[in-house]
């Protein structure tokens, strides 16, 4: 009995010191964590839209219009008393991401969280999402300190909340992993996108299985012509790429409008929610989330004028509630542009071509994914929400083309998304987890190492072994008798090469002749490219004179090494000229 204990014991040890066990493990804790915070933040946004709507019952009808300037004003002392350096969004989670590591204030953070439940439950025009991602984030941060996890993998758990927020809030699992892949983290790699996936499924299933937390009823549509109608899409995401432009613009001059009053910080949230109080005494379907507003598009039960107003009217007030300071997110306003371009879009296509179109709610679905695949420019997110939310496989091929146009009339337009542009102005410009101007400006001798052990071709493959003991290198240069640069072994060439009663052959007969190669003048992303689309782990750098004239190496390793010293000073730098 002690003996089989014993081997329980052994094996649950092994289990449990495994790595892909351990992420896995924490994932699913963070993705838990992730859905009960989600329940808990849905019913707040009631509680808070109940205590500042209901507070005007049986008062005059323009007295709605100082709800939002109150919120406003609450979220102004928040922001200028509390929470401390920048207001945290998804644009914060981005840069904590790529250049800091993953690390996130839990208390700035917390002060945002609370913020969006006042500016959401007082009618500011904005989405939900920006703080239920920025809430899973910092679940998946502070855990990643407490655990004292740092570098890559504090990073993938920040990623693991941040999916986990957006799968919850929009009964999305696949959305949220592909929203952080394409937007937050911009890569993909296994040991990224399976915890991610236990992180997004396991939020899915507590807040919308167990707590039962919907968003917005969608009814299920199908192409009446896919030859015609396919046309029609194609022309709803060129109209949805130049929208999205217009909605971002808005929002950026909004933001430079209210950069210039000069009047108190805490007083410029309550001026933008008054204007959007103005907005909605006139039109009260821009105050909040507008969920319901969206399903009377997706179910036909709007006018075609009130849809083309509604479509800038959004526009407008989500532009006055976020640039005036309000906290919130972009993509539910930008799900309820798309569906009100689309719904007017598809009102007067279906009007003309009765007999091969559909009604203006399907539609008005796939102006919803193609407004938010250009502004986030993250096409495959954007389609995947919108599938997940109708679970239906009839319009996808519409969705997708429309989502695909959109975005490419969107980057055309302007490259950088409603995400990234805030970090553009501050000199930031991210691409694929990457700060491009950084990797652009370093050049591989910057990084790479000119001490470089290498391997005669002569050697046989025991010696080989015996330097990889010692020096914890997975390759090596092979030189040839002349001392020239003939070919890299690695630790892959001794596994597919060598057999076990082989250790005698001469590393010339396993070494690999056609190599990848780097010069000392090309920049680091070139390098890092090469190293990606060749999926190996480090290039020999030779002379662009000759080739065969080794000069040094260059690791994945040494890249990031520098990479992330060259941000540290960049962001200290940054500090330095705001204080």
């Amino acid at each position: 009995m002690d003996a089989f204990k014993g081997k329980i014991e052994q094996k649950l040890n092994r289990w449990f010191q495994n790595e892909s066990v351990i992420s896995n493990s924490l994932a699913l804790l963070i993705g838990t964590l992730t859905g009960l915070a989600i329940v808990l933040y849905d019913y707040a946004l009631k509680s808070s839209g109940s205590i500042f709507f209901g507070s005007v019952y049986g008062l005059p009808r323009h007295y709605v219009i100082l709800l939002p300037a109150l919120g406003g004003l609450l979220v102004g002392t928040i922001a200028h008393f509390l929470i401390t350096s920048r207001r945290y969004d998804i644009e914060e989670v981005i840069e904590a991401t790529t250049l800091r590591g993953g690390r996130i204030s839990i208390r700035n953070a917390f002060l945002e969280v609370l913020a969006s439940v006042i500016s959401i439950g007082s009618g500011g025009s904005v989405g939900k999402e920006a703080p239920v991602i920025l809430g899973g984030s910092v679940i998946g941060s502070s855990l990643a300190r407490v655990l004292r996890i740092h570098g890559n993998r504090g990073k993938i758990l920040l990623g693991c909340g941040a999916a986990g927020g957006l799968a919850a809030a929009f009964n999305a699992p696949l959305a949220g992993v592909v929203f952080v892949v394409e937007v937050i983290l911009g890569e993909l790699e296994a040991s990224t996108f399976i915890p991610i996936v236990v992180s997004s499924v396991f939020a899915t299933l507590v807040a919308n299985t167990v707590f039962g937390v919907r968003v917005i009823h969608i009814s299920n549509y199908e192409l009446v012509n896919p030859f015609y109608e396919s046309i029609l899409y194609l022309g709803l995401g060129i109209c949805a790429g130049i929208t999205a432009i217009i909605l971002m613009r808005s929002l950026n001059s909004a933001h430079e409008l209210f950069c210039s009053l000069h009047v108190h910080p805490i007083i410029k949230p309550a001026i933008g929610g008054a204007l959007v109080g103005m907005i909605g005494y006139f039109y009260p379907q821009v105050f909040g989330l507008g969920y319901d507003v969206i399903t009377d598009a997706l179910a036909n039960d709007l006018t075609l004028n009130l849809m083309i107003a509604l479509i800038f009217l959004k526009i407008i007030a989500f532009s006055f509630t976020m640039g005036s300071g309000g906290s919130g997110g972009s993509i539910v306003p930008a799900l309820f542009t798309g569906a009100m371009l689309g719904g007017a879009y598809g009102a007067i296509v279906h009007s003309a071509f009765p007999s091969v179109t559909a009604e203006s709610g399907a539609y008005a679905l796939a102006g919803m994914g193609a407004v938010l695949a250009g502004t986030s420019h993250a096409p495959l997110a954007a389609i995947l929400i919108l599938f997940e939310l109708t679970r239906d496989y009839n319009l996808i091929l519409p969705l997708m083309l429309a989502c695909v146009v959109s975005n490419l009339v969107s980057g055309a337009l302007n490259p950088e998304s409603i995400f990234t542009e805030g970090l553009k102005k501050r000199g930031f410009i991210i691409r694929k987890g990457k700060e491009v101007d950084i990797m652009e400006s370093l050049l591989v001798r910057d990084a790479m190492k000119t001490n470089v052990q290498t391997v005669s071709e002569n050697k046989n493959v025991q010696a080989l072994i015996a330097l990889m003991q010692s020096s914890r290198h997975a390759g090596f240069p092979v030189l040839d008798s002349g001392g020239k640069l003939c070919g890299i072994v690695t630790l892959k060439d001794l596994r597919d090469k060598v057999k076990r009663d082989e250790f005698d052959k001469n590393i010339c007969e396993i070494a690999t002749r056609e190599m990848e190669t780097a010069y000392p003048d090309e920049t680091l992303d070139t390098v890092l490219k090469r190293l990606a689309a060749k999926d190996i782990g480090r290039l020999p750098v030779v002379s662009r004179d000759d080739n065969k004239q080794l000069l040094g190496i260059i690791t994945r390793s040494d890249i990031v090494k520098l990479y992330d010293k060259k941000v540290i000073d960049k962001i200290q730098r940054e500090e330095v000229s705001k204080n």
